[in-house]
């Protein structure tokens, strides 16, 4: 399956130091806006959070925040998207965003963001999703993460028959094609090559 209807972003609830993070959030939302995909993030609209959803807003596209209630006043909920769900807990938020989601990716952010996206790879690791999960890997942020999971894989920590799959995109306009084409390959290569041209798929 190729079409993404919605798509789970996660990122931080600052801007970060680089500007090109928050330049990279609002073009995304333009691009999510463009390509009649739904947006699927944590509610909030502080920092890269919040840019994205309202460029996706401002574009005429769908939004869907899911937050839950002790971070409503903490991360000013945005009340513009067409669709707002407060939760009771953190558990039940990060469950109704995967049940939501045809695919996952991580823009900058912190702890949060860091630890959904491990989240995810981890459930796809013991065999619970075969969605896509993407570090959008803006102005090499995701670096260091990407050299600790290769250096697990080494020291075989990941073991062959425990495998998870994540992609790599280094920039934006290339995150939805490179979505699409892991979607319509039955069987991506290992370590394939980063970008819209070839899915990085690296194997874990």
């Amino acid at each position: 399956m190729s079409r993404i209807h919605a798509i789970c972003v996660y990122c931080g609830s600052g801007p970060g130091r680089n500007a090109a993070y928050a330049a990279a959030a609002r073009a995304f939302g333009g691009i999510l806006a463009a390509e009649q995909i739904r947006l699927i993030y944590g509610g909030g609209s502080l920092g890269l959070m919040g840019t994205l959803a309202r460029s996706v807003i401002e574009h005429g596209g769908k939004v869907t925040g899911i937050i839950p209630e002790f971070l409503v006043a903490r991360e000013r909920m945005m009340r513009e998207v067409d669709e707002l769900l407060v939760t009771e807990d953190m558990h039940e938020r990060k469950r109704t965003m995967f049940e939501r989601a045809d695919a996952f990716v991580a823009l900058p952010g912190g702890l949060g963001t860091l630890e959904e996206t491990v989240e995810m790879l981890t459930w796809s690791q013991l065999g619970q999703h075969d969605k896509p999960v993407l570090l959008a890997n803006i102005a090499d942020f995701w670096q260091p993460l990407i050299a600790l999971l290769r250096h697990m894989r080494q020291e075989e920590f990941i073991r062959e028959g425990l495998m998870a799959r994540y992609l790599i995109a280094e920039t934006v306009e290339d995150i939805v094609p490179t979505l699409r084409q892991a979607l319509a390959t039955s069987e991506p290569a290992d370590q394939g090559t980063e970008g819209a041209g070839a899915p990085s798929l690296n194997n874990l």
